[in-house]
Formats: structure tokens, C-alpha cells, sequence
């Protein structure tokens, strides 16, 4: 699926409406839900059955589109079966009991209730809601959209305003111009200090967005809560500092951090046609309280995201690598080289290689996926012995 993201600018009673929408699109989903929660063990018809007795007993309910309502009862699906498969699987820690939603942010349509005008810049959701007529604004051209390829239609609400967005089937790789082969291939190691280090010996600093503006957030964050009435209804001047806060939240990982890793995933990808990477366990890596919020920060499981569409959209490889001992082993000599984190510089004492400690890593790193890369489309590493084929081929040739 391709997603195209337009921003809208609703009139005041347009956003009523959609925030109705919101509001009801939830209501089916926690009611779904508590049906689920009472009947344990009803499966999916009798929740899809249970969603149409509430059209029938709530009039707002029947207002909005009967495929909004069944996006609402799939979203509670979702979160059961992923509740199943993480008991199932036995991950540690909690399984992701689903819960009921408080402050719902969108409302989904299917292929109905909406329409697009005739020059593809306006959408019109036909529901009774009455959200009516939003302009597109955006630079994707949905003219050389079939309506068919359209899916899904949602409406979001962030901090800075309301977003549609069309949920296409549509490959990436079809929208993209063959790129012609760099011939090259590439190691990177990401890390706190640097956010990247690559094995041609390229640095990329990292930006630390979070640790930039944490100081502006924290000051936010005390006239939002200087505000906050406890047990009593909030005021306008509450509501104003939350949104304030929130935009500077939504600036710092969207607009910044996000809009970073994208380009530089986007770079990596086009000047290289191979790119290897650690699989690190970012999850668990976070529970370290020193070191929590500069991994958070860095944005390590967003640029490993990005790093892999790219790579799919434009047809090069990306390998994931274990990352056991890529930094304490010598990348020249392969000897191991105890050191600590504080260490930054690699010197080896068997071969006398010296070299910035993320650059060796990212060599190692390099040299990880240019072995198992044969065997990521064919036969599993260690699925086969290569030198018993060898022998086989040899003996079949010289007529043993």
C-alpha cells in the first residue's frame, strides 16, 4: 500500500463535524470491544453483527458511514489477535491487553463516503455527519490515480491541523526511474556520538533535535500543568498551552527527526547498492536509564524503517547483521579487541591498525553482510555445505 498525505484547512463547523466522526468511530470501537471483553471467545461475525444492532439502536451512530464503522470493529480485531499471537509467541513482559481509546485522532473510510471532485483537488465525505467539501492541498497529483486504486480514506488529526490521507494499492517501485548501478557497497554503524558512521570512512553528527529544544519543552510543559485544574473542567488558556506543547512535540519528531533519517536513508540508498546494518534490539536497548533518552532521541528503529522502504522502492539490497562483537573485533586482522564504550579509537595490538572505533564497526559490519548476502534470495546460510558441493561438482568432472 502507498500512502498520499494531503493537509486540509476545515471551516469551524466542518470541524465539528469531523470530530464527531472521531468521537463516533470510537464509540464502536470501545463498545466492540466491551462485547468482546464480556463474550470472550466470539469471533469476527458476531463482532460485525454486534456493530450493525448499534446502527440500528444509535442514531448517530447510523449517521456516520457504514464502512467507518466497520474499519472501527477492524481496528478491534487487530488489537485482539495481536494480544493472541504475543501470548502465543510467549514475549516477555505484557502481551498488549487491548484497551479502550480515550482520545481517538481518526476516522477511516473504505470506498465509500467520500468522492473526488472532477480536478482530483477536492474530497466531499457523503455521510450525514456533514463534514461536506475539503480542498486537498498538497503536491501529489492524483490525477494519474485510478479511483480504484484507493482503498482507504482517513481523516487525521495532529497538533498543527487536520490531514487526509489515501491509502492506495499501488507498488512504490512503480513510480520510480530505474536507477543506475552505483557498484558500490556499504557498512554503517549508528551510535550516539555520531549518528552514523559508515565503512568509507563518512561520518554523519548527530543532530540531537530532542536535546535542542528540551528546554523550550520543559517550559511548555510547566505553563500547560500551572494551568491544569484538578478535578474540575479545564479552561481555554489550558487547551492553548497543551496544543503549544504538543506542536513542539510534533516539531521535534515529525519535522525534524523524521525529515533527517528519511533523507539521509534516501541518500545512503541512491549512492550505494548494497547497504548492510546491525540488527540491534532497540526495545531493550532503551531500558538502559543512562543511556534511554539519546537512543530515543537518535531515532535508530525510524531510520532502519526508512532504510528499508528506500531499498525496496528503488531495488537495492539492505542486510541486517548481527551486531555481536562488530565493534570490538578488529576489522584488518579479525583478532578481538577488548574496550570499553568510552573508548573511541581502535587500536589493535596483534596487527598495529588504527582507525575511529564507529568506522572499524561499520567495516565489520560490511564484511557480515557481503557473507550472507548470496543467501538472502537462494539457500539459508548453513542450509547447505558449499565445500561438499565443491567436491561433488569436481568428482562429477573428472569422471570418479
Amino acid at each position: 500500500m502507498f500512502i498520499y498525505e494531503f493537509k486540509v484547512n476545515p471551516k469551524p463547523q466542518e470541524i465539528l463535524a469531523i470530530k464527531e466522526a472521531i468521537r463516533t468511530s470510537q464509540f464502536v470501537r470501545n463498545k466492540v470491544l466491551r462485547f468482546w471483553m464480556d463474550n470472550r471467545g466470539v469471533g469476527k461475525t458476531e463482532m460485525f453483527r454486534y456493530n450493525t444492532s448499534l446502527r440500528k439502536e444509535f442514531k448517530f451512530v447510523e449517521d456516520l458511514n457504514s464502512h467507518a464503522c466497520q474499519t472501527a470493529v477492524e481496528r478491534v480485531l487487530k488489537a485482539v489477535n495481536r494480544f493472541y499471537d504475543n501470548c502465543k509467541k510467549q514475549i516477555p513482559g505484557k502481551k498488549g491487553y487491548p484497551k479502550f481509546k480515550k482520545y481517538s485522532r481518526s476516522v477511516e473510510y473504505k470506498v465509500s463516503g467520500w468522492k473526488l471532485s472532477e480536478n482530483r483537488k477536492h474530497i466531499t465525505f457523503t455521510d450525514k455527519k456533514g463534514i461536506g467539501n475539503l480542498k486537498l492541498i498538497g503536491s501529489r497529483d492524483l490525477n494519474f490515480v485510478a479511483i480504484e486504486q484507493i482503498k482507504r480514506v482517513r481523516i487525521l488529526r495532529r497538533a498543527d491541523g487536520y490531514y487526509v490521507q489515501l491509502s492506495l494499492q499501488l507498488d512504490p517501485r512503480d513510480t520510480v526511474l530505474p536507477i543506475t548501478p552505483s557498484q558500490k557497497a556499504v557498512g554503517i554503524d549508528v551510535g550516539i556520538k555520531y549518528f552514523l558512521a559508515d565503512s568509507q570512512g563518512n561520518i554523519e553528527p548527530n543532530p540531537q533535535f530532542y536535546r535542542q529544544g528540551e528546554q523550550q519543552l520543559n517550559r511548555r510543559n510547566r505553563r500547560k500543568s500551572k494551568k491544569y485544574r484538578q478535578g474540575k473542567p479545564q479552561s481555554q488558556n489550558y487547551h492553548k498551552a497543551r496544543c503549544l506543547y504538543a506542536l513542539k512535540h510534533l516539531k521535534v519528531s515529525t519535522i525534524q527527526r523524521e525529515e533527517f533519517v528519511k533523507r539521509v536513508a534516501l541518500r545512503l540508498i541512491k549512492s550505494n547498492d548494497l547497504v548492510a546494518y546491525e540488527d540491534l534490539n532497540v526495545k531493550g536497548m532503551v531500558k538502559n536509564r543512562h543511556l534511554s533518552k539519546s537512543i530515543t532521541d537518535a531515532g535508530w528503529s525510524k531510520f532502519r524503517r526508512w532504510l528499508d522502504y528506500f531499498g525496496y522502492k528503488y531495488g537495492k539490497i539492505t542486510i541486517a547483521v548481527f551486531p555481536y562483537n562488530t565493534s570490538q573485533n578488529c576489522s584488518n586482522c579479525g583478532e578481538k579487541v577488548q574496550k570499553s564504550l568510552s573508548t573511541r579509537t581502535h587500536i589493535c595490538p596483534h596487527c598495529n591498525y588504527v582507525e575511529d572505533r564507529d568506522i572499524n564497526a561499520a567495516l565489520n559490519i560490511l564484511q557480515k553482510g557481503l557473507s550472507t548476502v548470496g543467501h538472502t534470495e537462494s539457500l539459508k546460510l548453513g542450509e547447505f555445505d558449499p565445500l561438499a558441493e565443491l567436491e561433488q561438482s569436481c568428482s562429477v568432472k573428472i569422471g570418479l
